[in-house]
């Protein structure tokens, strides 16, 4: 009896359908990128001028050790440390706090008027200082809450000239859909970003 041979497998078509799965894959398949902290750095100026020297009282020194523990003040009290919950109010404080007089004046601030702190919000300065062991945790969610208070001094006054919040201007100034003229709402909120400037400094962290 005579030796039947195998048939032949006809892989003419295993090309196409290789081709049909990776564009298959290449579709479906979500690549997580990493997030970091939206920070602008200030443009390069030539020829650039030694700025004028800060008051102390202008600082507001937020400081973060390898405890997770967190102390804010101006001349740094390490025997009273803050919770993560106070942190916002606290900075709010002395952002609004509008104890200058004269030209340092402010009078949109709605703080205390302590002389011993803050003169006006474009003076104000916060500056973060973390240890080398400081939980990345920790450290981001720090800086959630100062943002969180210029945003709340933002807001505020938006409600107040353009009763609208000043994060709810910046979605819209971002929206390709916005039908308003975007060249007027840029100009509100580079006005209230000029009322409560960010200005969020970073120290070197210890070891």
């Amino acid at each position: 009896m005579a030796k039947r041979s195998a048939p032949e497998v006809n892989a003419g078509s295993m090309a196409d359908i290789a081709f049909l799965l990776l564009i298959f894959f290449l579709v479906t398949t979500t690549i997580e990128t990493d997030s970091g902290i939206s920070r602008k750095l200030p443009p390069i100026e030539e020829n650039k001028e030694d700025p004028p020297p800060l008051k102390e009282k202008n600082i507001f020194i937020v400081l973060v050790n390898a405890n997770e523990e967190i102390f804010v003040d101006h001349h740094i009290v390490k025997e009273n440390p803050m919770k993560l919950e106070d942190l916002r109010a606290k900075a709010v404080e002395f952002l609004d706090n509008g104890g200058g007089t004269g030209d340092e004046a402010c009078n949109y601030c709605q703080g205390t008027g302590d002389q011993e702190s803050s003169d006006n919000p474009v003076k104000a300065v916060i500056s973060l200082q973390n240890d080398r062991l400081t939980e990345y945790g920790t450290y981001i969610a720090v800086q959630n809450e100062l943002v969180a208070a210029y945003n709340q001094l933002r807001n505020r006054e938006a409600q107040r000239l353009y009763q609208v919040d000043f994060t709810e201007m910046e979605k819209a100034f971002k929206d390709p859909n916005y039908t308003g003229d975007k060249d007027k709402l840029k100009e509100k909120i580079e006005k209230i970003k000029d009322m409560y400037p960010q200005k969020l400094s970073e120290a070197e962290p210890k070891k």
